[in-house]
C-alpha cells in the first residue's frame, strides 16, 4: 500500500482505551502515533497495549493544537459524530494522512476542528469507545487503498486470484503533453 498513516487522540479520558488504539495501529501499519492536550501514561496504557506500540513506533505527545506538527503533505482528518461531517464510506482517504478522534466523554475541540482538513464520521447510531472507533477508521483505510481481489457477487471468498500487478512504460512528458491536445 503507498503512501503513510499516523493515529492520535485529543485530550485523553482513558488511557487504557487508547492503549488500544495505538496497539492496533501499531498492528495496522501506522507510521506514528500521538495525543494532544493528553498525558498518556505508558504504564496505564501498557495494559490494553500488549505490542508496546510507543517503543516500536514514534509517539509525539504534543501540549496543545497549536503545537501540533505533521510531516509536509500530511493531511489532517477528525473523526467525530456531528452532522455535517463525511460518512467514512463515501471518504476517500488521503494518501498521507493523519486521523484523530476526541476524548470518549467529550468531542474534538473546535480549535482541532478548525485545523481538519476532512471530518469524518462513522455511521451509526451512538459513539463507539475510542479503540474501536480508530480500529474501523483503519480497516477502512486499509479496505479502500489496499490491494485486494473483487468480493465475489454470491457468499463466500474470491473465486479469482489478484492479478500481479503490470508496470507501465516510462512515461515521456513530451510525448504526453501531445497526446492529450
Amino acid at each position: 500500500m503507498r503512501g503513510y498513516f499516523g493515529i492520535g487522540a485529543e485530550g485523553i479520558s482513558k488511557p487504557t482505551n487508547v492503549g488500544t488504539l495505538f496497539r492496533t495501529a501499531h498492528a495496522f501499519g501506522a507510521s506514528f502515533i500521538f495525543t494532544v492536550n493528553a498525558q498518556y501514561a505508558r504504564k496505564a496504557g501498557a495494559k490494553t497495549d500488549t505490542s508496546d506500540a510507543p517503543g516500536h513506533v514514534p509517539l509525539y505527545s504534543f501540549p496543545d493544537v497549536a503545537s501540533m506538527q505533521l510531516p509536509q503533505g500530511c493531511r489532517l482528518v477528525g473523526v467525530e459524530l456531528t452532522e455535517d461531517a463525511i460518512e467514512l464510506p463515501s471518504f476517500r482517504h488521503p494518501t498521507s494522512a493523519a486521523y484523530i478522534l476526541g476524548p470518549e466523554r467529550s468531542s474534538l475541540s473546535p480549535a482541532l476542528v478548525e485545523r481538519c482538513e476532512f471530518v469524518v464520521k462513522i455511521p451509526m447510531r451512538f459513539c463507539v469507545n475510542l479503540g474501536v472507533a480508530g480500529s474501523i477508521v483503519m480497516y477502512d483505510r486499509l479496505l479502500s487503498l489496499g490491494r485486494f481481489p473483487q468480493r465475489p457477487v454470491k457468499a463466500g471468498g474470491p473465486t479469482e486470484e489478484l492479478k500481479p500487478h503490470v508496470h507501465g512504460g516510462p512515461i515521456l512528458r513530451h510525448l504526453w503533453a501531445r497526446k492529450t491536445k
